[in-house]
């Protein structure tokens, strides 16, 4: 029976120590690389865009300002992001705005400077309000970006003065329309970023998006319009045809030359409407 070598026990836990040494730093490196690409780039002028800021570029319309005719039921808003700067929300107020949405964030590197002045002044002359996100599909997952929302002022409380968060999928204001995605992936990216969404807050968020752009990315999908409320931008005398899935909008962005702020909408219904939107 051959002698036992101390040395060659001490060689082989070295060895054995070294392996499990790289294994532990590849899968830190995996995990980190993973987290770098969660994250997501920055983007180099989030605050040139706002909600119908790429539809109007991209679909045009009548831009007037007038409020379309046969809408007495419905409720007037407003859209808000950094580029209206601080908001006068009391001239807004008295001039019949009930509700506002203001942009909180785009991609995962960017919040709206003048948050806090917006979203607070607006509830603090009497509005319901809500938030939305600028969505850069190609720049991080859906998770991500819903994530990153609700930490960054996306949030919803049963106070009944707060709108479900709305997610804004438009033209890609960088690069190719649909974001290099194709019409599965762009709704796989959807679902990603509203089922997150959810499970954060409770809420299924609201949709923006123009049917134009909706039926080129998403290949027309239905599978959005019996969850998530629609808000839909354009700018003519009515709201023209939706996209597949919704039977009827929730809200209409019918113009970005409105008095005091550019944007302007109506909710599909009274003030009571709003309001239970907004109570879930």
């Amino acid at each position: 029976m051959p002698k036992h070598r101390p040395g060659t026990t001490r060689r082989a836990l070295t060895a054995l120590i070294g392996i499990l040494t790289g294994l532990l730093t590849m899968s830190f490196s995996l995990s980190g690389t993973a987290s770098a690409a969660e994250s997501g780039k920055k983007v180099p002028h989030p605050e040139d865009h706002w909600a119908g800021s790429q539809i109007l570029k991209h679909e045009g319309g009548s831009t007037t300002g007038d409020e379309p005719p046969g809408l007495l039921a419905t409720t007037e808003g407003v859209d808000v992001s950094s580029h209206q700067g601080n908001v006068a929300w009391s001239t807004l107020w008295n001039s019949g705005v009930r509700f506002a949405y203001v942009k909180a964030t785009e991609g995962t590197s960017y919040t709206n400077p003048y948050f806090s002045q917006q979203y607070t002044g607006s509830y603090n002359v009497g509005m319901i309000r809500g938030s939305y996100h600028f969505a850069l599909p190609d720049n991080s997952s859906g998770a991500a970006q819903a994530t990153y929302f609700v930490n960054h002022g996306g949030g919803w409380s049963r106070d009944g003065k707060t709108l479900p968060g709305a997610l804004d999928m438009e033209y890609n204001p960088y690069g190719s329309t649909c974001y290099g995605k194709s019409a599965s992936s762009m709704v796989s990216w959807i679902k990603d970023f509203t089922n997150t969404y959810k499970s954060l807050t409770g809420r299924d968020p609201v949709i923006y998006t123009s049917t134009s752009w909706w039926k080129s990315c998403t290949g027309n999908s239905s599978a959005f319009g019996s969850i998530n409320p629609l808000w839909i931008p354009r700018y003519g005398d009515s709201v023209g045809e939706l996209p597949a899935g919704w039977g009827f909008h929730t809200i209409w962005q019918y113009t970005s030359s409105g008095a005091t702020v550019g944007d302007h909408n109506k909710f599909n219904g009274a003030l009571d409407r709003v309001q239970a939107l907004a109570n879930g």
